[in-house]
């Protein structure tokens, strides 16, 4: 035989019989020390790192804090239609046409991604991070119209959801009347919907909105959409208002 082949031969003989010849163990006795986290342990803290840690805590409630915007009403987010999904449907409508550079036909806003209200009077940095605290992208995507219709239906099921240049009437969770710009859907035209990346997945009981034919990142997370459009509105001397203007009927 080959004599390199038997060094290597020997050696994996030797490992073998070293692992099977290994004791095996096993737990016989487990024990534990509970260590309350209270004053008593303030004595161990580490007081230049909390030192360090409260000047950011500080600096962040300090950013926190700053009023970026003025609002006339409180806007808060229900269904079928309230203040707040018809002002953040259009707002995602509005700044991803600004982004694609051409209109967009729809927006969409899932109420549950609203997670409060926005206050009337003076709004700060921290009422956006709390109407969404998360991470969220907005994102543009290409819809057929007949996988258009299937959202609608599903809109519907739910009673409503926050929507830009939709029109129609539910009646016992069914859609009717249903209208895009105006005009009833075509099931061979392909329709751009601006939303987040969440709801692009087909989350929320929206699943058709998955079946998109293209998607296209904007690289631009919602809740900095908002924080900057209130910012400009308030360098402009604008108070931001919200309407119900019956784009979605109860019937």
């Amino acid at each position: 035989m080959n004599k390199k082949f038997l060094q290597k031969l020997s050696f994996f003989l030797i490992i073998f019989i070293l692992v099977s010849c290994a004791p095996k163990w096993k737990i016989v006795k487990t024990s534990s020390t509970r260590i309350a986290i209270d004053n008593t342990t303030e004595k161990l803290a580490n007081k230049q790192y909390i030192n360090y840690l409260q000047t950011i805590s500080e600096e962040m409630d300090r950013q926190m804090k700053i009023v970026i915007g003025q609002t006339a009403q409180q806007m808060s987010a229900d269904r079928p239609e309230s203040l707040l999904s018809n002002f953040s449907s259009d707002l995602v409508r509005e700044v991803g046409s600004q982004l694609l550079g051409q209109p967009i036909d729809i927006g969409i806003m899932n109420v549950g991604g609203l997670r409060t209200q926005i206050p009337k009077g003076d709004v700060t940095v921290s009422n956006i991070y709390e109407l969404m605290p998360f991470e969220n992208e907005l994102v543009i995507i290409w819809l057929r119209g007949d996988v258009l219709q299937k959202v609608i239906d599903e809109i519907a099921a739910k009673n409503g959801e926050g929507q830009s240049g939709i029109q129609m009437t539910i009646h016992n969770k069914k859609a009717a009347n249903v209208t895009v710009g105006g005009k009833p859907i075509d099931v061979n035209k392909l329709y751009t919907i601006a939303l987040s990346d969440y709801m692009a997945g087909g989350n929320d009981e929206l699943y058709s909105l998955k079946n998109y034919v293209n998607l296209q990142h904007t690289g631009q997370k919602i809740r900095d959409i908002f924080i900057d459009f209130f910012r400009k509105a308030k360098e402009e001397g604008r108070i931001l208002d919200s309407k119900l203007d019956g784009r979605i009927k109860i019937n």
